[in-house]
């Protein structure tokens, strides 16, 4: 953690340090934000120049981590296909914001727990104060 806070910190890094994204997943949001249209799998995969799988894996992290959304479309013999979309950048930034909120607490709360732990029971603590 102390390295992490050490490091130049771009905002591309975000993806990695909150949801453990990989650069191939921020290859496949990257290419989802700059088209206009949503795309397919095999769309992603073309575009990101990866098998289909891979692209397909990439794309489940995304939605797991909320970054993509997936829309079905029905074609109109019958039978369906999906394609994905970034999700709006304000909510993903709230996501965010709410994740570092309940990590700052968390880790307050850690804090707290240990200067209790071992101020309670070091007696030599208390006898170098005296």
């Amino acid at each position: 953690m102390a390295e992490q806070l050490q490091q130049d910190m771009v905002c591309e890094g975000l993806l990695e340090c909150f949801h453990g994204l990989k650069q191939l997943d921020r290859d496949v949001f990257q290419a989802l934000v700059d088209t206009d249209e949503p795309l397919t799998v095999d769309e992603i995969a073309e575009t990101v120049d990866r098998e289909r799988s891979t692209a397909y894996r990439a794309v489940q992290r995304l939605l797991q981590a909320g970054f993509i959304q997936k829309e079905q479309v029905n074609y109109d013999q019958g039978g369906y296909y999906h394609v994905y979309r970034p999700t709006d950048p304000a909510n993903i930034a709230d996501d965010m914001q709410r994740l570092l909120n309940d990590w700052y607490a968390k880790m307050g709360q850690l804090i707290q727990e240990f200067e209790q732990k071992y101020d309670e029971s070091s007696p030599t603590t208390q006898s170098l104060e005296s």
